[in-house]
């Protein structure tokens, strides 16, 4: 999450992000989620663009101050195959059975940086 965060900046790509995911999470051994991505946020749900957690550095969109997206890297322990739940049709899971995890965070791109909408609070 840190590494696409920082990669969200004014000039770079939506591969940059995906890069930035990708290139941590599959040296580890672990999958990505492909059929879901992040997206853009405005008035509506699921704005464009998507923001995928796989790409190459330097493809794709071009990142400009004022764009607000959602970054959601979705990694898994085991093979990429998802299935959708036939009971509620809503209800993603893993084929294979292994863990997955699921984060999301609202960002702004700024010329100066990335500023996290969306920040965690402890409640410790």
């Amino acid at each position: 999450m840190n590494r696409a965060i920082a990669a969200a900046l004014v000039g770079n790509t939506l591969g940059d992000i995906g890069h930035a995911v990708e290139s941590y999470v599959i040296p580890l051994g672990l999958g990505i989620v492909r059929d879901y991505t992040g997206h853009g946020i405005g008035k509506k749900m699921h704005e464009a663009p998507q923001i995928p957690n796989y790409g190459k550095a330097g493809q794709g969109m071009t990142l400009k101050a004022g764009m607000t997206i959602a970054i959601e890297p979705m990694i898994m322990s085991g093979r990429e195959d998802v299935k959708v739940s036939d009971a509620n049709g809503w209800t993603v899971s893993t084929v294979d059975g292994s863990d997955a995890a699921h984060f999301e965070r609202s960002i702004v791109i700024l010329d100066d940086g990335p500023e996290i909408l969306t920040p965690w609070q402890s409640s410790r």
